[in-house]
């Protein structure tokens, strides 16, 4: 029996939903670890309203009533002050994982990619914001608050697949003002995209932070002798028949990198970090969510 066009299309969309729910649980499992190490708090507004933390004290003016007067501030002095608490509301956070074919690369096999890796660190830094009563979701996507917006950003990052060539970059006509938003690559590409990104972002009032992930290898360039470079796509390749050799100027423009996106990051008002998979992800979650909630 022959099957025909919409047939097959179906089945290869069940074939690939069913690949990528295969990870879920195992995503998800390790999320869930993860985030259980990190104590969510409400982010304050840095002004005066509904909320349990002190902000400030200032003097009351008409219109205040006598329940809201300080009494014990007031009695230091001839004025009295009314005590105001810090406004605290749910804001909005972005994720963004980059799709490039490099993200794929690990440099031994009891490592993750930094693909997975960055996954898993949007995911559980998603579930802490989320516990702690934010709004969450990837670049473009609304952002949500509650456990059902957990479900979805899981298996939403499961299901993501790479992209054809090794070049990923988030659009910035994607920003929305008054957002935050978290940048997870491996910046090893074209950065040209960054200063088009913060440009956007500075100008609809967008903060955020840059977090570039990386192998250990390539945190370290353990090469020597003959060695056969070439991106995962193919596109790139470099034989090298002294591997070693190359090591410092390596070193030298990786750090020049870094400081590149530092500067831009800090110019933007932004924040940039950087993770290798050969560490323990809970010390870049635990940065990550210290960045959003100053």
């Amino acid at each position: 029996m022959t099957r025909s066009p919409a047939d097959l299309r179906a089945a290869t969309l069940r074939s690939g939903a069913q690949s990528a729910s295969g990870h879920l649980p195992a995503l998800i499992l390790s999320a869930e670890r993860l985030a259980a190490m990190i104590a969510p708090g409400a982010h304050g507004l840095r002004r005066s309203g509904p909320g349990e933390d002190f902000w400030q004290y200032r003097p009351a003016t008409q219109g205040d009533s006598a329940r809201s007067i300080d009494w014990r501030r007031s009695a230091r002095s001839d004025a009295q002050f009314v005590r105001d608490r810090e406004a605290q509301t749910a804001q909005a956070v972005g994720l963004w994982v980059s799709a490039g074919q490099g993200m794929g690369y690990a440099g031994a096999p009891d490592r993750p990619t930094k693909a997975d890796r960055a996954h898993l660190l949007a995911l559980a830094l998603a579930m802490v914001l989320l516990r702690g009563g934010e709004k969450v979701g990837l670049l473009g996507q609304p952002a949500r608050a509650g456990r059902v917006q957990a479900d979805r950003l899981a298996e939403r990052i499961a299901a993501s697949v790479p992209i054809p060539g090794d070049h990923d970059a988030p659009s910035p006509d994607m920003l929305r003002p008054n957002q935050r938003l978290v940048i997870l690559s491996d910046f090893l590409t074209d950065t040209a995209w960054v200063d088009a990104l913060l440009a956007r972002a500075a100008g609809i009032g967008v903060t955020g932070v840059l977090m570039q992930v990386l192998d250990s290898d390539e945190e370290v360039f353990p090469y020597s002798g003959a060695v056969l470079f070439r991106s995962l796509s193919g596109a790139i390749r470099h034989d090298s028949r002294d591997a070693g050799g190359l090591r410092d100027a390596y070193l030298a423009r990786l750090a020049e990198r870094r400081d590149w996106l530092r500067r831009r990051a800090t110019e933007a008002g932004w924040q940039f970090g950087h993770h290798s998979t050969g560490n323990a992800p809970a010390t870049a979650l635990s940065w990550l969510y210290q960045v959003l909630a100053d």
